[in-house]
């Protein structure tokens, strides 16, 4: 087995360290499967506990992942190997990043001219006052408890922050299926066991819910939700509201990494009488992504171990950043572009769910910037759809128990390309509908 022979040493830690090292120099990819731990053991002269242990080691950095009797495999995003930037041929249209449209966001740099330049200084406040104003504005707006706010780098990031300092190692937490793949790959990260729950167009289905088993927290995005464009309906939130007042132990983390231009209202599943919570809200989508910035509502407690830990670390979120989100969210004109935004998002997501209805292709797509497309299989799929000029994302990083799809931003496509994507799917399509009549 080719594997094995990147892999050395005689303790765990010195295995687990060549698997790593193999990892991040690129012989051992994504998808490898590491030798059986007996195999490993002989080849090594070691004994199977030691194999064994080096092996829990790798899932407990989030670089291996074990699946029970197909063995251990390498994780498809690992800590151990950094993405590697994809350049797509000219003539193939980037359907897969998920990347908001750059005509929609605002110009910054007028922006940029505006502030002050005046320099801060290591004494000075963590957050820029006023954008803790206007995030606690925007958060009652929506019905989120806002007493404590802190400002964090990302939705991610915020989201890491939580578990980092609420759960432990080995502790299940509930995900929606299909989910995003930042989530799924955070909690590996962080040696957490991801527990699936199915989604519907108005989001978490009550009864999975209810059948789910005990864990230490769920995460959800109430709009938006990252394949498949569910948003919560008003029904729907008072439904899941109810039976996590069922589980008042669980710690809830809102993912609104949409915001402004989710196309749906925001619906909560938290209030004042929750113990754990933590509600963040990225700009990401609306104003750009290079604006490392988002906000994060949460109980005081949480938002208090957020805020001291990163006192340890990054110290603060950029004045800059923070000074920069705010003037554009005082801004009228970016608010009418965002309003815009909005507008349009919906208006391309709705146009190709209704393009591809006409060939009998179901999609999904309730709010957000992309739509999900379940299909008999994936990789042929992908690939045709390929030498037709479309590159989409691959439903099988975002599903756990759910059957293949493909995830499609809609975000620049536009009502005539959305018709030349659904005929060439059709297309695509066509003989393996043609095998199924047949068989």
């Amino acid at each position: 087995m080719a594997v094995q022979t990147y892999l050395t040493g005689t303790t765990a830690v010195k295995i687990a360290a060549s698997a790593e090292a193999a990892v991040a120099a690129g012989r051992i990819a994504a998808g490898d499967r590491l030798p059986p731990v007996r195999n490993l053991a002989r080849h090594l002269g070691v004994s199977p506990a030691t194999v064994a242990a080096a092996y829990r080691a790798l899932q407990d950095r989030g670089i291996a992942v074990a699946e029970g009797r197909r063995g251990t495999s390498i994780r498809p995003a690992s800590p151990a190997s950094p993405p590697v930037p994809i350049t797509l041929p000219p003539h193939v249209r980037d359907l897969a990043s998920g990347n908001p449209a750059a005509d929609l966001l605002p110009n910054l740099a007028p922006f940029l001219r505006t502030l002050d330049g005046n320099p801060r200084l290591y004494r000075d406040e963590l957050n820029d006052p006023e954008l803790i104003t206007l995030a606690r504005k925007q958060f009652k707006n929506d019905g989120v408890p806002a007493g404590s706010v802190a400002v964090v780098s990302g939705a991610l990031d915020g989201i890491e922050r939580v578990l980092r300092e609420q759960l432990r190692p080995g502790h299940r937490v509930l995900v929606e299926d299909p989910s995003f793949t930042g989530v799924v790959d955070l909690l590996h990260a962080l040696a957490l066991v991801p527990v699936p729950v199915p989604v519907d167009d108005e989001g978490l289905v009550p009864t999975a819910l209810q059948r789910a088993p005990s864990a230490a927290a769920i995460i959800v995005t109430p709009r938006a939700q990252n394949p498949t464009g569910a948003a919560f309906s008003e029904r729907r939130g008072r439904q899941l509201r109810a039976m996590l007042k069922q589980r008042p132990e669980i710690l809830i983390i809102e993912d609104d990494h949409a915001g402004p231009i989710a196309g749906a209202p925001y619906v909560t599943l938290v209030d004042n009488a929750r113990e754990r919570w933590a509600v963040v809200r990225s700009v990401s989508k609306s104003l750009g992504p290079d604006l490392r910035v988002a906000i994060m509502a949460g109980d005081a407690r949480t938002i208090a171990r957020v805020e001291g830990r990163q006192t340890l670390g990054i110290r603060w979120v950029s004045h800059i950043l923070q000074r920069l989100v705010v003037a554009l969210w005082l801004n009228n004109q970016v608010h009418k572009q965002l309003a815009r935004a909005e507008r349009t998002y919906t208006q391309r997501r709705n146009a190709l769910i209704d393009a591809l209805r006409t060939h009998n292709i179901a999609a999904h797509g309730a709010s957000g910037l992309n739509v999900w497309i379940p299909l008999p299989e994936e990789s042929a799929v992908i690939q045709s759809l390929f030498q037709h000029g479309w590159a989409v994302a691959a439903g099988e990083r975002y599903r756990m128990k759910t059957p293949p799809a493909i995830r499609v931003t809609t975000a620049s496509l536009d009502t005539q390309d959305a018709h030349r994507f659904a005929n060439d799917l059709a297309e695509v399509l066509r003989p393996s509908q043609r095998r199924a009549a047949g068989s």
